[in-house]
């Protein structure tokens, strides 16, 4: 009997663990909402036609982060558009069905960015048809560019548009990493010799902040249309060399730096949530969205919304 007690008592513990940890998931889902639909509204406040683009955590497009109690208009009114890792090919072609499914939701209202990394040049064109067929705007990386630090010799519907808003798009060149350039003109003279419709890059060159003469340089294609230039900004884990680093800080000190980033041991999940991060992001003269506006470029791309789930989670 004491036998089958203690059973039925270590499950009952496992249940609750596990419907602790969803919940714990589920609020820091909704307070991931809340942090990108506050830094689109503090954003928009500047520039009304300011775009907002969430990379992955597809998830946050619904109520109560549930694919099954519909879109959560807060949330996707405050944004323009998803970018979204690996979804027809990760390690192999496959499609990743629960992320695709949900995508089905909201292709239609906003754009959606994929960025697969394919180890086999010979799926290259399978991925860029699967892509098409959604309506899509592709972005494949091949072997050596894992880390968006090459620009394609390709640009898939490349054209001669104007294109001034994010819903124009019919390309994107993701190319936060500048290890390639050593020199900024460089940088900048290869970005300006190509005709993408929307460029992402890092706000920072060598740690020092782009200006805004630098940005609107990059805001005309090779072939004289319009484009729009996009800034890469991580709202979900802390970056040990960004400018708001302080090198005494460690893991749990200050107590919101909260989780190692597996496979990036220069990153920390961090509690997105707490005053002082938000404070570094957001809402100030000296906050990292606020550089990026004085910056002139035309939004920005944020990652590792999916720290609401990791923090909990793998």
């Amino acid at each position: 009997m004491k036998t089958k007690i203690l059973s039925i008592l270590i499950v009952l513990l496992f249940t609750s663990f596990l419907s602790s940890k969803d919940s714990n998931t589920v609020k820091a889902g909704l307070k991931m909402q809340d942090f990108v639909i506050n830094i689109s509204k503090y954003a928009r406040s500047y520039d009304s036609d300011f775009i907002i683009i969430p990379q992955n955590g597809v998830d946050l497009i619904f109520n109560k982060i549930n694919p099954s109690l519909g879109l959560n208009t807060n949330y996707t009114d405050a944004i323009d558009g998803i970018g979204i890792e690996d979804l027809f090919f990760d390690k192999k072609l496959k499609t990743d069905n629960y992320r695709y499914n949900n995508l089905q939701q909201i292709k239609e209202k906003k754009k959606i960015i994929v960025s697969d990394y394919i180890t086999k040049v010979s799926d290259i064109e399978t991925v860029i048809a699967k892509n098409k067929q959604e309506g899509f705007i592709c972005f494949p990386r091949v072997n050596g560019n894992e880390y968006y630090k090459e620009i394609p010799k390709e640009i898939i519907d490349e054209n001669t548009n104007d294109v001034t808003k994010f819903s124009e798009a019919k390309n994107f060149l993701y190319l936060i990493n500048a290890s390639n350039y050593k020199i900024k003109a460089d940088f900048f003279k290869a970005i300006a010799a190509t005709n993408y419709d929307v460029v992402s890059i890092d706000l920072f060159y060598d740690d020092k902040p782009l200006t805004s003469d630098e940005i609107n340089q990059l805001k005309t294609k090779a072939n004289g249309a319009k484009r729009l230039v996009i800034a890469y900004m991580n709202i979900g884990a802390a970056e040990n060399w960004r400018y708001y680093w302080n090198g005494n800080w460690i893991l749990n000190d200050p107590v919101w730096i909260k989780k190692n980033y597996a496979g990036y041991e220069n990153e920390f999940y961090i509690q997105f949530w707490h005053p002082e991060w938000q404070t570094i992001i957001y809402g100030n003269d000296k906050s990292y969205l606020k550089k990026i506006i004085d910056a002139g470029f035309d939004g920005v791309y944020l990652d590792n919304v999916e720290a609401y789930y990791f923090l909990y989670n793998k």
